[in-house]
C-alpha cells in the first residue's frame, strides 16, 4: 500500500509519512530472526538440568544395543586402517605405560574420575564468573553429548582392550583399580561397545578450550591446553579408546560450537561476561526519551535557531497597537 498524498493550495502533492509503528512493522517483516539473547542462569534450574541430562545420557547410552559382533568387526577395521597408515600406536603405548605400575594406576583413576570432576567444575566456574557466557557454552557441551549418542547407535565400536586376537592389556583388570564402568563387576552397568566418539576427549576439549579462552591466570590457561592432551594419552594407554575415537569426539565438539554460533549469533566466548541487571539480556531501565525540539527545516536540512521572544512593539504615543 503506497503513501497517502494530499494536495496543497499551490497544487503540489506531498506524501503523508506513515506512523513509526507502521514503519517498524514493515522493516521487521523482512529482517532475519534476531539471535537469542543470553539470560541470567538460575541455580536451581541448572542443577536440575544437569542432573536430568546426565541421567538421560547414561540411560540412552546404556540402552543402545551392544551389537557385540558388529562392534568387534568395526574395531578390527579401525585397527587395520591405522596399521596401513602407519599410525597404530595404541598397543605400544599401552604396554609401555603398563610397565610403570604407579603411572598406569594413576591413569586408571584419572580416567574414572576427572572426566566428571573437571567438567562439572568448569560449569560451576562459568556459572559464577561468566554468567553471560554460561548458557551458550553449556549448550555446546549438551549438543556435543547429544550427537555422541547418535554415534553410539549408528557405529558400535569395541575398545582395544576387548578386541579378539590382540595383545592389549585391560589395565583396570590387571591392577584391580576402582572406578571403571567398563571393567570388573561394573561392566554390566555400562555399554562396553560405545567407544566412538570418545566423550572423554569431547568433554576434556570443551573444558580446556573454555579455560584457555576465559581464564585470566596464565597457568590456568596453560592447564586448559594440557588437559585434553593428557586425556588423549590416558584413553590410549588404558586401552579404552583408539586415537581415532578422539577425532570423533573433536568432530562432535565442533558441531556443538556450530549450533551455539547459530543460536546466539556469536561465539560463546565473545558474548558479554555479565548479564545486564534486567536479567533478560535487556537494559534494566527504559532509556530516557529526548526532549521535544522544534521541527527541522526539511528543505534546508537545518534546525531552526532558538530565538528569544520578540518584545511587543509600541507606537510613538507609547501605546501598544491592537
Amino acid at each position: 500500500m503506497g503513501d497517502t498524498t494530499v494536495t496543497t493550495p499551490e497544487g503540489r502533492e506531498q506524501a503523508v509519512p506513515h506512523s513509526v509503528a507502521d514503519t517498524a512493522d514493515r522493516a521487521g517483516r523482512g529482517r532475519p530472526r534476531r539471535p537469542r539473547t543470553p539470560r541470567r542462569p538460575r541455580l536451581w534450574f541448572e542443577i536440575l538440568l544437569i542432573a536430568v541430562s546426565y541421567w538421560t545420557y547414561s540411560l540412552i547410552r546404556n540402552a543402545v544395543p551392544e551389537q557385540k559382533a558388529e562392534a568387534l568387526r568395526n574395531a578390527d577395521r579401525i585397527w587395520e586402517l591405522e596399521r596401513q597408515l602407519g599410525v597404530a600406536v595404541e598397543e605400544s603405548v599401552n604396554h609401555a605405560v603398563n610397565s610403570v605400575t604407579w603411572l598406569i594406576v594413576g591413569m586408571n583413576y584419572y580416567y574414572a574420575t576427572l572426566h566428571f570432576v573437571v567438567t562439572l567444575g568448569v560449569l560451576v566456574w562459568l556459572y559464577r564468573s561468566h554468567p553471560g557466557r554460561y548458557a551458550a557454552t553449556r549448550l555446546v557441551l549438551f549438543t556435543t553429548t547429544g550427537i555422541a549418542l547418535v554415534g553410539y547407535y549408528l557405529y558400535p565400536l569395541a575398545p582395544p582392550r576387548l578386541m579378539n586376537g590382540q595383545d592389549f592389556v585391560d589395565t583396570v583388570m590387571v591392577h584391580q583399580t576402582w572406578g571403571s564402568m567398563a571393567s570388573g563387576d561394573l561392566k554390566n552397568m555400562s555399554n562396553q561397545y560405545a567407544a566412538m566418539p570418545s566423550m572423554h576427549i569431547g568433554w576434556s576439549a570443551w573444558s580446556g578450550l573454555t579455560l584457555f579462552a576465559l581464564a585470566s591466570v596464565p597457568w590456568v590457561r596453560l592447564l586448559g591446553l594440557v588437559y585434553p592432551a593428557a586425556t588423549l594419552v590416558v584413553i590410549v594407554a588404558t586401552a579404552n579408546h583408539f586415537w581415532l575415537d578422539a577425532v570423533g569426539g573433536v568432530l562432535c565438539l565442533a558441531f556443538g560450537y556450530g549450533v551455539a554460533l547459530l543460536w546466539y549469533g556469536s561465539r560463546p566466548y565473545a558474548l558479554p561476561r555479565q548479564v545486564p541487571d534486567g536479567g533478560e539480556g535487556l537494559p534494566a531501565h527504559r532509556p530516557r526519551l529526548p526532549r521535544s525540539r522544534p521541527e527541522p527545516d526539511v528543505r534546508s536540512g537545518r534546525e531552526p535557531a532558538r530565538t528569544a521572544p520578540e518584545p511587543a512593539r509600541t507606537d510613538p504615543a507609547g501605546q501598544t497597537p491592537p
